[in-house]
């Protein structure tokens, strides 16, 4: 294995069957164990790839890292249901509100609000009684311009998201089994397990991004809240049937590779085109998922601030997907699986609200630790546009329950002092495998990223309160 240092926290590994480019700084590159070069050269192994690259979170996953962007031509490439992951449509969601920081000192107060969320946003079921006029079909087929009128009160809602609807295909859901529709139905505004999360934080404006800041309506001290959730059932089981289906198909054509999780199907080709007209499906899930969850979040502040309560979105995002982008003018199919895109200002691609200035870019970090906004630089080019999806896992689950103990959980937290961090559960020990323990230093991934060039601050979010599914 030869690496090449470039400048600016960017090196090229050189790997037997391609190039895989790796941005991080020092720190975080020594930190790469063997298995993510390993993995990547699982995935070189596929036939044409064109570009494949590693963000300083990335960590091991199933058949392809988390933090990977990979691309192919759309004349002739392919696509891998491994590289998008199980979690399609899996992203980020920030909303803003008018209230400071110093409005939430007093922790009954938010206790009070945590509580009014969990009212509307389930964390301990899987299924949300509240929204039983959503059609799941309508909600698969259009996004959120799917949903009843009541659900999308401003134009925000189909302006300042990545895409408001994924066209796709529609008599591509009559290959899809009942169970599939059965279990997730329901599930619209849930917000799942794992790392998925509703955190209220307040902001910190970076000085160099402040006439950004301003332009997207973002203030010192400002109270606002970030969502991360997927697809929930529906991509998930759409992944699981669709790996199948693909790794039947990789062994009719009598193809292997060293990685039985890794599977992929030429883009053109029958098995490719249904995965990913299916996949638009599970992206319209996801958004609308998020809005619904950003919906439950408001009708909980409204119960304690009142009805004229209001919180605009800021943005919506994924970072796990596969989708058509033009770059050097050939149409490109995009793989990011834990990877966000994040687009400079008077990109061509850039949601209309944010021409002049580029998207936000949302980076979470862990439970307890900052999260950041962001926004794309040009350099961002080299990459693809793509930067990192948070902080990326240093320890797996188990390991993390094994090594971290519950007091070491609860000082991350600042449990007991005036601005500890508030979460939903009475018992750490529930979610201790998410703890800040288990994740990389967020300040040393989003440094990756400013050093290489490919993003910026505008924002560093402090936690206020957390809520987590179980």
């Amino acid at each position: 294995m030869e690496i090449t240092n470039h400048p600016n926290n960017h090196r090229e590994v050189s790997l037997p069957s391609g190039q895989l480019h790796v941005f991080a700084n020092d720190e975080v590159f020594d930190s790469l164990g063997e298995r993510v070069f390993a993995m990547a050269e699982n995935n070189l192994r596929i036939p044409r790839n064109r570009y494949m690259s590693y963000t300083p979170d990335a960590h091991v996953g199933i058949g392809t890292c988390i933090g990977t962007t990979a691309v192919w031509e759309m004349k002739d490439g392919f696509v891998s249901p491994s590289i998008v992951g199980v979690d399609i449509g899996c992203g980020m969601r920030v909303h803003l509100t008018n209230v400071h920081k110093d409005d939430l000192r007093d922790k009954s107060l938010k206790r009070s609000i945590i509580e009014a969320i969990e009212r509307y946003v389930p964390t301990n079921e899987r299924v949300n009684s509240h929204y039983a006029d959503i059609a799941l079909e309508d909600v698969v087929t259009d996004g959120i311009e799917g949903l009843p009128k009541q659900y999308v009160e401003d134009y925000r809602s189909v302006t300042h998201v990545e895409q408001a609807k994924f066209k796709f295909d529609t008599t591509q859901l009559e290959h899809l089994r009942r169970k599939i529709w059965r279990t997730a139905h329901g599930q619209l505004g849930t917000l799942g397990g794992g790392n998925h999360f509703i955190e209220v934080q307040h902001l910190a404006i970076d000085e160099g991004k402040r006439d950004v800041a301003e332009q997207w309506g973002l203030f010192d001290g400002q109270v606002v809240v970030m969502i991360h959730s997927g697809s929930r059932a529906w991509g998930a089981m759409l992944g699981q049937v669709y790996t199948k289906s693909i790794k039947q198909a990789m062994y009719n054509w009598g193809v292997q590779t060293a990685d039985p999780n890794l599977v992929y199907a030429p883009i053109n080709s029958p098995e490719g085109q249904q995965y990913l007209h299916l996949m638009h499906s599970a992206l319209n899930f996801a958004v609308v998922n998020r809005h619904m969850i950003a919906y439950g979040v408001q009708e909980g502040f409204r119960d304690v601030f009142g009805s004229d309560f209001v919180m605009p979105v800021l943005y919506d995002l994924m970072h796990n997907y596969a989708l058509t982008e033009f770059h050097q003018n050939k149409g490109m199919l995009v793989h990011r699986k834990g990877a966000t895109k994040a687009l400079p200002r008077k990109h061509f691609a850039n949601p209309v609200p944010y021409k002049n200035t580029g998207h936000p870019a949302l980076i979470p970090g862990s439970m307890g630790t900052s999260s950041y906004i962001m926004v794309g630089e040009k350099q961002g080019a080299k990459n693809y546009y793509s930067i990192c999806h948070g902080a990326g896992r240093v320890r797996s689950r188990r390991a993390t329950k094994e090594l971290v103990s519950v007091d070491e959980f609860s000082s991350a937290l600042k449990v007991g002092e005036e601005d500890e961090i508030l979460v939903n559960h009475r018992t750490l020990n529930k979610i201790l495998d998410e703890c800040p323990q288990a994740y990389k230093d967020v300040d040393q991934v989003i440094d990756s990223v400013v050093g290489a060039g490919l993003a910026s601050v505008v924002a560093k979010c402090h936690p206020m309160m957390v809520v987590k599914g179980v």
